[in-house]
């Protein structure tokens, strides 16, 4: 699975600093609006050391890692959606993500103007919101107008309809309960307002201890805090152009254990109730991107196509008993290794060894 997430927010928030921290690529970031005009794209691996671990264990030759794509635009303003700016085309770059991040700036500096001439975490949301709104808006409005004579789209005339009425009231596509036909009946459109939704506030030094609920209370915004992150643009700017070992040691002297990817990351998977399955051995050892309730055969389709096809059982082992038995021939003679069917979901950590008929 090709995870990616398009990263919004209005000019000078701190999205090309914090994308540039992120993915370790030197994209620009000035102090003026609309720097970003071209979507900066940086696929960056995401760092799980199970597979690490299990490398070592099987003395791989290769580790190949799960990776996320962000797609970082250019900053929107106010009115983009009339042509303000440098208008709404950017979003179109985003609409094949499979979420959106909100950056929003919550520190004051004043060499880095802000556009609105205010810091105000609040309302930069509202108006990133009303621009993706108005992206929507005028894509339903297109589809109404091309089907409105035609009684076979009926279904989906009247599902756009709702769609309308409820975004002409604030109210996002995906705060909706839909039913799964209608979630399919949408799902070609990649509505902007449908996509699941991370929050980063992009705070100061000063303020690196504080919870996403402390924030959100200083900023009196109802946001749901698991999907706040608190990311320091500066701090991680630092952290990027350190080794590995260094970066840990400049988190141990703050009393943090994450950097802001790592958080980003971990927020990703839970909003997308993503999960990894394993495989390890002598050529390789990799991780495997999953949807959480993922049944043995797609699993394995996801590793080959013909394995799905031809599924016939899967030897599945927790990836730490794995690891402390020492291998696959010693977790064999112990016992350890279940065979599981096509009806087995995958739990993450799941280490795998897909059988299939040709």
């Amino acid at each position: 699975m090709s995870l990616s997430i398009g990263i919004v927010g209005l000019p000078n928030v701190g999205k090309s600093t914090i994308f540039n921290a992120l993915t370790r690529q030197q994209v620009d970031a000035k102090n003026y609006p609309f720097c970003t005009i071209e979507p900066n794209i940086g696929c960056v691996k995401v760092p799980d050391q199970r597979i690490d671990k299990l490398a070592t264990m099987s003395r791989s030759e290769k580790i190949i890692y799960s990776t996320i794509e962000f797609i970082d635009i250019a900053g929107l303003v106010k009115g983009a959606h009339k042509g303000e700016g440098l208008g709404n085309q950017f979003l179109s770059n985003i609409r094949e993500c499979n979420a959106i991040c909100h950056i929003l700036r919550h520190y004051i500096d004043p060499n880095v103007i802000h556009v609105e001439q205010k810091i105000d975490p609040k309302a930069d949301l509202e108006i990133i919101n009303m621009e993706l709104q108005m992206s929507d808006l005028d894509q339903i409005q297109k589809k109404m107008d091309s089907i409105k004579n035609d009684s076979q789209y009926k279904e989906l005339f009247n599902l756009l309809l709702k769609l309308r009425d409820n975004l002409n009231n604030n109210i996002l596509i995906k705060d909706l309960k839909l039913s799964n036909d209608e979630i399919n009946l949408i799902k070609e459109f990649n509505f902007l307002t449908a996509k699941p939704c991370l929050y980063i506030f992009n705070i100061s030094e000063k303020d690196i201890l504080k919870t996403p609920q402390e924030i959100l209370q200083e900023v009196n915004l109802d946001l749901d805090p698991t999907k706040v992150i608190l990311v320091c643009g500066k701090m991680e700017s630092e952290l990027a152009l350190l080794s590995e070992n260094e970066a840990k040691e400049y988190l141990n002297n703050l009393n943090l254990k994450q950097t802001g990817l790592d958080k980003m990351i971990i927020a990703s998977y839970n909003l997308l109730s993503l999960i990894s399955m394993l495989t390890t051995g002598p050529k390789e050892t990799r991780s495997w991107t999953i949807t959480r309730g993922t049944k043995a055969p797609q699993a394995a389709g996801k590793i080959h196509t013909d394995f799905e096809k031809g599924f016939v059982r899967v030897e599945v082992i927790n990836w730490q008993v794995l690891l402390n038995v020492g291998g696959w021939v010693k977790a064999k003679e112990k016992g350890l290794i279940r065979m599981e069917g096509k009806e087995y979901e995958m739990k993450d950590g799941d280490t795998v060894i897909f059988h299939f008929s040709k």
